[in-house]
């Protein structure tokens, strides 16, 4: 039997490594770890369960318990790693992977998201996105037309206009500040 946990935070691949030690110094084996998600072939004990919500506190984790937590985190897991870490296009919207991947309408989905974060699901993709265009940009690799591209915005125009009314700033002024002004995704 297989057990799913829900962690809340996890933003990265080093999230992932960070939360896989947690599990291997407690000696729980798992089948699969992935963002905002850990399977485990074995049911967990209360006391495992306390010292799992314990260490995983101190990184900056938080183990999900009811089922909207859950729904939550795997909607901001999904989110951050088709923006943050998926180098293929998305060729839907989404709302459609969204609901796909998790198998509900989306419509409940956003009314749940948008009840317990106090921002929509739309909304938390333009942080994502926003933040993105802001690593992409300091990391100076990319111009912005091709950061543009990359982020499936239809213009530099409609980037920058999402920039400035996100941050204050356009992208070029945000590109000459010194301090990035990038926040945690986890902060997001």
């Amino acid at each position: 039997m297989s057990v799913t946990l829900y962690i809340k935070n996890m933003v990265c691949p080093r999230c992932i490594d960070t939360v896989k030690d947690i599990f291997d110094n407690l000696g729980i084996e798992t089948t699969s770890i992935e963002l905002g998600e850990v399977n485990t072939p074995v049911n967990i004990t209360g006391d495992q369960k306390t010292q799992l919500e314990k260490l995983l506190a101190a990184r900056g984790f938080e183990l999900l318990q009811d089922q909207k937590s859950k729904l939550i985190g795997q909607i901001k897991a999904i989110i951050i790693d088709q923006i943050h870490h998926n180098k293929e296009a998305l060729n839907v919207n989404f709302s459609t992977l969204i609901s796909d991947k998790l198998n509900q309408e989306y419509s409940s989905l956003s009314r749940l998201f948008s009840s317990v974060e106090g921002i929509t699901i739309e909304r938390f993709i333009l942080k994502q996105k926003i933040e993105r265009v802001k690593e992409l940009i300091f990391y100076n690799e990319l111009t912005l037309s091709e950061i543009s591209h990359q982020m499936d915005y239809s213009s530099v125009a409609h980037l920058s206009a999402q920039f400035k009314k996100e941050t204050g700033m356009t992208p070029t002024a945000f590109k000459q500040m010194r301090n990035s002004g990038r926040q945690s995704l986890d902060q997001l």
